[in-house]
Parts: C-alpha cells; sequence; structure tokens
C-alpha cells in the first residue's frame, strides 16, 4: 500500500516524497481512507506510530480541494494539543505536508508573548494549532472566531484529561460549528475517553493499533533489578561505559528528574531536565540543544515528553518504572519510531516489582533481564521471588553501535 494508492493528491504527494515517505504506516491505512470520507474518528495509536500524519494529510488534502478563500482567510481547522511542544511538532508536520498548497498555517501555546502570534491570525490563516489556555485567552479577547471551523482535532485526549483541560476542552467545543468532522486521538482509551468521545462525536468510527504490535516487535528491551539507592550510580556506570548518542531519562516526578541532573553533573555527565516547573523557554531551549546533537541526554517527566520528536534516539532509560503499564509502552516508544527499531532499559527496584508484572502482563512477554551488573537488588530487599518473576538473563546490554546503523539504513515513516 502506498499513499498514491490512499488516494492522496499530487501536491501532498509531492511534499511527502520529498521527506522520503511513500508506504503509509498501519494507523494511517486505517485513518486515512476514513477522515477522507468526512467522517468522524476516534483513534488509539501511541507516539511514533504516525498518528499526526494520519489526520493531518487527509484534512488537509480536504483544504486543498476546495475553494480557494475569496475574502480574509478564517479558520478551518482547529488542532488542540496539551503541551507547547506538541503543537510545535504538528505545526510542523501541517507546514511541510502543505508545502506545495495554497495553505497557510500557524501555532498558538502560552509562556510567550501574544504579539507576533495575534500579527500572524490577524492576516488569515486555515489550520492552527494551539494549547487550551492560550486559545482561549484569545479567543476572550476577540482575536480568535471559531465560527468557521470544519475540522476539530483533540490529540493526545487522554494527556488533556489528565492534565485537567476538560473544561477548557468543553469550552471550546461550546465555540464550534454543530457540522464538523470531529477526531479524538488518544495513547490510551480509559472510560473518560469513551465517555467524552460518545458526547462530542458525531457517527464516528473507532482505529486502534496495539501497544503489542507497535513497540514489544521492534524495540530491544531489558530490565536490571536494583535497589532505588543505587539507581543513579548504575545510569551514570552505563552512560560511561555504553555508546549511546542521545538518551531519555524517564523520571516519575518533578523532583525527581533534577535529582537526576544533579548526580549526573557531578559524575561529569551533562544533561537538562525537561518537566512542568520549567519555563517555556528553558523547555525549548533544552529541546533544540537535544535535537541538534548539542545534549545527548534529556531527562524528562511523562507529561513533559509529549511531543519530543527525535529521530535515532538511541536508548529510553525508565529510571522509575511507571505505575500504568500504558505508560512504559508510551516511553519506549520514543526509540522505536514507526518501523525502525530501537533500545529501551528498565530500573526496577522492589517497590516496583508489580508494576513490572503489569507491564509484562500488557506486553504478553517477559523482559530479558541483565544480571552482570554490580548495582544488584540484594535478595534479602525483594518482596517475590526473583527465580519465578523473571526470563533468563542477559550478561550484558546490547551494543547499540550496529543497532543505530541499521536505523538509518531503514525507509523513512511520516511522523
Amino acid at each position: 500500500m502506498t499513499f498514491k494508492e490512499l488516494g492522496i493528491i499530487e501536491p501532498i504527494l509531492k511534499a511527502l516524497t520529498e521527506k522520503g515517505y511513500t508506504q503509509p504506516t498501519p494507523i494511517q491505512e486505517q485513518a486515512i481512507p476514513v477522515l477522507l470520507k468526512g467522517k468522524d474518528l476516534l483513534g488509539s495509536a501511541q507516539t511514533g506510530t504516525g498518528k499526526t500524519a494520519a489526520f493531518t494529510i487527509p484534512i488537509l488534502q480536504h483544504l486543498a480541494e476546495g475553494a480557494p478563500p475569496k475574502n480574509k482567510r478564517r479558520i478551518k481547522v482547529l488542532i488542540i494539543t496539551p503541551t507547547r511542544e506538541l503543537a510545535i511538532q504538528i505545526d510542523d508536520n501541517v507546514k511541510a505536508y502543505s508545502k506545495y498548497t495554497d495553505i497557510r498555517n500557524t501555532v498558538i501555546f502560552g509562556g510567550v508573548k501574544q504579539h507576533t502570534q495575534v500579527k500572524i491570525l490577524q492576516r488569515g490563516v486555515d489550520v492552527l494549532t494551539a494549547t487550551p489556555g492560550r486559545l482561549l485567552d484569545l479567543i476572550n479577547q476577540g482575536f480568535i472566531s471559531l465560527k468557521d471551523v470544519e475540522h476539530f482535532v483533540l490529540d493526545e485526549a487522554d494527556q488533556m484529561l489528565d492534565m485537567g483541560f476538560v473544561h477548557d476542552i468543553k469550552k471550546i467545543l461550546k465555540k464550534l460549528p454543530q457540522q464538523r468532522q470531529s477526531l479524538f486521538f488518544s495513547a490510551t482509551m480509559p472510560k473518560s475517553i469513551i465517555s467524552l468521545s460518545k458526547e462530542i462525536l458525531g457517527d464516528f468510527e473507532r482505529v486502534s493499533i496495539d501497544p503489542e504490535q507497535t513497540t514489544a516487535e521492534r524495540v530491544d528491551q531489558a530490565v536490571y533489578f536494583v535497589p532505588k539507592k543505587n539507581k543513579t550510580s548504575l545510569l551514570v556506570h552505563l552512560l560511561k561505559t555504553e555508546p549511546f548518542e542521545t538518551v531519555i531519562v524517564f523520571s516519575r516526578t518533578k523532583h525527581g528528574a533534577n535529582k537526576i541532573v544533579k548526580k549526573l553533573s557531578q559524575a561529569g555527565i551533562q544533561s537538562a531536565a525537561i518537566h512542568g516547573n520549567k519555563s517555556q523557554n528553558q523547555r525549548q531551549k533544552a529541546l533544540s540543544a537535544f535535537k541538534e546533537g548539542k545534549l545527548s541526554i534529556l531527562v524528562a517527566t511523562d507529561i513533559a515528553a509529549r511531543g519530543i520528536d527525535v529521530s535515532q534516539l538511541s536508548l529510553v532509560v525508565q529510571f522509575d518504572l511507571p505505575n500504568v503499564a500504558e505508560t512504559y509502552v508510551h516511553r519506549i516508544g520514543r526509540t522505536g519510531r514507526a518501523k525502525a527499531s530501537g533500545n529501551a532499559i528498565a530500573f526496577c527496584d522492589a517497590e516496583e516489582r508489580s508494576y513490572l508484572k503489569s507491564i509484562e502482563k500488557l506486553l504478553q512477554q517477559r523482559l530479558p533481564v541483565i544480571n552482570d551488573h554490580d548495582f544488584k537488588e540484594e535478595a534479602a530487599s525483594s518482596g517475590s521471588d526473583e527465580s519465578e518473576s523473571k526470563p533468563k538473563a542477559q550478561n550484558r546490554p546490547r551494543n547499540h553501535n550496529n543497532r543505530r546503523k541499521t536505523n538509518s539504513s531503514r525507509r523513512n515513516k511520516p511522523s
């Protein structure tokens, strides 16, 4: 299956080809035909599956095939995202895919002065990507009208609800026309998302890519059993002895992320943290340095990591195991982008054994255990029989140099 066979028009095909994209990912194969028919959609797909292209490509095609604006351009497409980083990423994709069309796009978010954003809006745009807070601010000031919106996208819907945006979303929905195409994309499908989708979407279709389809098969995973007090020492050891070019370390808390950065610095390893307590400028500066190769290690919380899109990521480290199994899958999806392979390791202390069991149940597989290290969990401190819960151990982490070479030779997929 190719994008041409999906019925994508030549201007968008040309832009996709320039970026090296010819074959759609599974979520794109499922979603694009539905959206080209103008139907509402509820999509379940994690980071790295190509879901952004799954909704932007057909929407841009609808705009490109429509009548050109006679007067000032009015917002026809509204895409809502929870974070500035994800908003910027989506806007970049819209710009790339619409390169050979007359479509205009922009992005708005908080944490910066609104003057430049307002000037662009006043010139007229077709596609607006926004975070909820800044969007409502500019609506209330009279700078934005949503009465002409034909396509509405709520991306990372589960994260929106987790971050407390549900009331903002409902305020925005009241300002949209009743007749519109609506899309919800969510990495997970809790009852709250199903309930909200039934309330807002019309006669919708549902598409889904299971986590085990999209990550477990292509990401080399391993777990280290290690006491909490030894996690930082193990991390320092791995970063100093293994040839990792780009690494994201996940911490469960903001304080924990700051502590990891401090400990790495004391060991002579440069890194930066991104989380909700960092300013927009601090987060953007760290992300830019990471993407440009000036910084090789990023320490992040789950919310702050939404929207990070780095090609050829060497390694994901789960410094703290998440208490929600799906979050583990989202994290390792950072390194196994599209159909490329990747590498992920997890640190598991005695208190996290139950989390590990939930993760393995979701993935329907046991994670390989690396025993050959000097930072092991003492047997007496474990709450369960380690021999029962772990598979045959690996002696050491893989050498990732060959993996990176393999990644670079694979065919690109749109994000």
